[in-house]
């Protein structure tokens, strides 16, 4: 491996760390700074922080791995993304950041839901907190994932660690960095690094797919597309060979959106409620630009690979492959961050949620109602390290796929948490029964469908993805079961 790789690798992981520790003694002093950074984000942060986390690994690997087999008609992921991103930003952002201080200044969601709903709020906290750390163990297991193929494409064979596999040492490596700057500098450091990764990520997915077409090898967009339709003219159509349950499938992931609770933190941490329609614009134009830069990677990546007999085994590594290929070590170094820093971003958010439910709604609910601020942020840092460690079992298997896992987990948490978060912040007659029912109806139907095999295949057609019946399931729950029970105790402001 170049020197160039490891130089550009080194200043990035250099580079992760320092702004820990910076985090660490500008903003983690109390149990608000640590998971919430004390409501100080600004909108640039914000944006870019919700946008680095959101994407994850499989913006540079799981999407354009689907670009290369199936061609454009996987690009409807990316569009069902973007428009369920417009309305996250739009219909629950504003509302969010207010009404999270409006009932009893809530630092988490389980503590929002309990807040809003005080007559089940043991349960909310309870099961939500379950629900989040579930899936988060199997979201940020797909992070970890990413990392180990990274260094089992771009290292194979040059870190040994005890004779641990290169898969198996990218995992461990991956998540160390991570840990590093995410129990260190809590929330901000978390935020200012997803806000410097984004900038690489969007760099990165500028420059590739450029090369690609235009550099030597490429032969511009019109070689490329001749070269794809004497493949397989489907791989430039947007509808061939695609039904309707298969379109309904890619386009109904952005109902995920409004259920993400590593995503939509950060619109209860920015500064002021008039500063959300900023970063919503800057958020939209990053995700655009970034979407249209890994679809554009897969589908003419597989161009590239075609016209210049490249084997491409797992086309998950089509960016890894690329970045080596094309690129000089400095670059390659650069692109192998981008795509790190694609990976780290989510996990690090992820870890975060995940400990800040631990600390604030099971340790702080059930074991010390009367912990400090420093003993809550030393649990907090603990519980970081412990989901970590789940995540890293979970990930152990080399065999995964990076999309597979995340639209388990994406479909998770769109079910339990999004019908309830827009009927919570928008519909008044919602209440505590409802949104119990609507959070367990959510995540049992998401699992049940999952386990039954129906997002691979359903009535001897097209897998039905999961995140479908679930998200109708809860929605319907929680209109029903509101609507019959009436509580109006739930509709008083509370006071933390």
């Amino acid at each position: 491996m170049a020197t160039g790789v490891w130089i550009s690798l080194f200043v990035y992981f250099a580079l992760m760390i320092a702004i820990g520790f910076y985090a660490m003694h500008k903003s983690t002093s109390t149990s608000e700074d640590y998971i919430l950074g004390g409501r100080s984000l600004s909108p640039q942060v914000a944006a870019l922080s919700a946008g680095a986390s959101d994407m994850s690994g499989w913006l540079l690997l799981g999407l354009p791995g689907a670009m290369f087999v199936s061609g454009l008609g996987s690009a409807w992921i990316g569009i069902g993304l973007l428009a369920g991103a417009l309305c996250n930003w739009t219909l629950v952002a504003p509302r969010l950041r207010e009404q999270t201080v409006h009932y009893g200044n809530a630092i988490t969601i389980p503590e929002f839901l309990a807040n809003r709903f005080p007559t089940q709020a043991m349960s909310l906290r309870t099961v939500s907190a379950v629900v989040i750390v579930v899936f988060f163990a199997v979201y940020t297991a797909s992070g970890l994932v990413a990392g180990g193929k990274l260094f089992e494409s771009a290292f194979a064979g040059v870190i040994n660690i005890g004779g641990m596999s290169d898969y198996a040492t990218g995992v461990m490596l991956t998540l160390g960095v991570v840990l590093v700057y995410t129990v260190v500098g809590g929330f901000l450091a978390v935020s200012m690094t997803d806000f410097v990764q984004g900038c690489i990520m969007m760099l990165a997915l500028v420059i590739m797919p450029a090369v690609v077409l235009f550099g030597e090898g490429g032969g511009g967009f019109s070689q490329a597309s001749q070269t794809l339709n004497e493949v397989d003219p489907s791989l430039l159509s947007w509808t061939e060979g695609l039904t309707f349950i298969g379109w309904l499938s890619a386009v109904t992931w952005g109902l995920g959106y409004f259920g993400q609770p590593h995503i939509i933190v950060r619109f209860m941490a920015i500064r002021t409620l008039k500063e959300v329609p900023v970063a919503r614009n800057i958020g939209m134009s990053w995700m655009l630009i970034s979407l249209i830069g890994a679809i554009s990677l897969g589908i003419f990546g597989r161009a590239y690979a075609i016209r210049n007999g490249l084997d491409v085994e797992d086309p998950e590594t089509i960016f890894i492959i690329l970045s080596n290929l094309l690129f000089h070590p400095l670059l390659t170094g650069f692109l192998y961050a981008a795509l790190l820093a694609a990976i780290m971003s989510t996990i690090s958010s992820q870890l975060l949620v995940s400990s800040s439910s631990l600390t604030e709604d099971f340790y702080r609910l059930f074991l010390r109602k009367q912990a400090t601020e420093k003993e809550t942020v030393t649990v907090g840092r603990i519980s970081v390290v412990l989901v970590g460690l789940v995540a890293m079992v979970i990930a152990s298997d080399p065999n995964s796929q990076v999309l597979g896992l995340v639209s388990n987990a994406w479909a998770g948490f769109g079910a339990a948490f999004g019908p309830l978060i827009i009927l919570s912040l928008m519909w008044s007659r919602t209440n505590g029964a409802g949104a119990i029912a609507g959070m367990v109806v959510g995540a049992l139907t998401v699992m049940l469908w999952i386990s039954l095999g129906w997002n691979a295949s359903f009535m001897g057609g097209p897998g039905v993805y999961e995140i479908i019946p679930g998200f109708i399931a809860a929605f319907i729950a929680i209109l029903a079961v509101s609507s019959v029970t009436v509580n109006a105790g739930e509709y008083q402001h509370i006071t933390r």
